[in-house]
């Protein structure tokens, strides 16, 4: 087979896998579709599996740019942007292939001039951003994976960064505490980290400076999902009294495990579902000294890992996960004690989502806005998150 004959042969393969993808699982994670399709299709080997991952994810990258050209056509031009060495735009951009290594802005020059391709169609959302993200910078950053990112346990700080050493992984510090690596390393083969760290992204780490708990106070992380929050307070302030909660019994299950792993034994778990009836049934009138609520939300914050999900979703969307999110925070804010704060975090990059529920908690909650930050992502190859610091009066 010729080396054209291949590189075709591998443009009809992920052609086919992603129309699958589209038929059978649109807006389900891509990661989970691939590792069915690769059952499905035996025949696939390592390096054919690798490739093709490869080329879907740089494929859903371009989000809803040059859509109207042949199939071939976007993958080049995907793989232009999102690669320093490729086959696929070597045979299809001949012209354009030799600049594959340039600066991000320079290859995007060139495609705006010579091809179909432009920018400002990747993520028709813009005009909706929060202010404080800078819509070009978030554009160029859905063209690379974000990093993997490390928490590490603060006596164990040391022991984690010795053995990345040893074990010869590439990685960079920020801070004393968290660790950066490049997506996909493989950890579970360096020896010795096993409950000395957890995975979580650097924005979400940084949420952590907002909370600001007491020794011996009591906190409702109230939709803790896999507990990362949570985790994240009671590594900084152990003495924090912590009730748990989300909707799933499964997810909590997970939250069961995770704690057990990092030896925390000392918390309460309900299920409570923020979004039908009255809390009181469940919690009676308790009051807490913090309540973290880390809403349900687009997720268009972390859609550089997800980029799937640029073409999967719907505008109309964001208004409802902004309706949504009201009606969570309102039902969370009766439980919180006078002159205590309620974290509100999303990892969006919608106004709707963040600035607008500010708002609306501050005009129909008596909740005074101490400071609120969007993370930019981008700037360390992170998720771009949104959180809120809000005082009940």
């Amino acid at each position: 087979m010729s080396t054209e004959q291949r590189i075709n042969q591998q443009i009809r393969t992920v052609e086919r896998l992603l129309l699958a993808y589209q038929q059978e699982e649109k807006g389900t994670p891509l990661a989970r579709f691939l590792t069915g399709f690769y059952k499905r299709n035996p025949q696939m080997g390592s390096k054919d599996r690798r490739m093709a991952s490869r080329l879907a994810y740089h494929y859903f990258r371009i989000g809803h740019a040059a859509r109207q050209s042949e199939f071939s056509l976007q993958l080049a031009i995907a793989e232009f942007l999102c690669s320093a060495d490729s086959a696929v735009a070597e045979l299809l951009l001949p012209a354009l292939y030799p600049a594959i290594q340039a600066p991000l802005e320079e290859k995007i020059a060139l495609l705006e001039t010579h091809t179909p391709f432009r920018l400002v169609d990747v993520f028709p959302f813009l005009n909706q951003l929060s202010s404080g993200i800078d819509p070009h910078r978030f554009l160029l950053s859905l063209f690379e994976q974000p990093d993997l990112f490390l928490r590490l346990r603060p006596r164990y700080a040391a022991d984690v960064i010795g053995a990345l050493e040893n074990a010869g992984i590439d990685f960079r510090r920020i801070g004393d505490f968290t660790v950066a690596l490049p997506n996909g390393t493989a950890l579970a083969r360096v020896p010795g980290l096993a409950g000395k760290y957890e995975v979580q992204d650097y924005s979400s780490q940084r949420t952590g400076g907002f909370f600001k708990a007491s020794r011996g106070e009591s906190w409702w992380d109230a939709c803790a999902g896999a507990g990362g929050k949570s985790l994240l307070l009671l590594d900084n302030c152990p003495g924090v009294q912590l009730l748990v909660s989300d909707i799933r019994s499964s997810i909590l299950r997970n939250l069961d495990e995770r704690f057990q792993a990092a030896g925390i034994r000392s918390y309460r778990q309900k299920i409570i579902d923020l979004t039908k009836g009255d809390t009181a049934a469940v919690l009676g009138k308790e009051q807490f000294d913090g309540i973290i609520l880390d809403v349900p939300c687009s997720g268009s914050g972390t859609w550089g890992r997800t980029p799937e999900m640029i073409t999967a979703f719907q505008a109309g969307t964001i208004q409802r996960f902004g309706a949504l999110q009201q009606q969570i925070a309102g039902q969370a804010v009766k439980h919180l004690k006078p002159g205590k704060p309620l974290i509100y975090i999303t990892c969006s990059v919608f106004a709707a989502e963040n600035e607008e529920v500010v708002r609306y908690l501050q005009q129909h909650h008596r909740l005074h806005l101490e400071h609120m930050e969007t993370l930019q992502g981008y700037d360390h190859r992170a998720d771009s998150m949104f959180v809120a610091r809000l005082v009940a009066l």
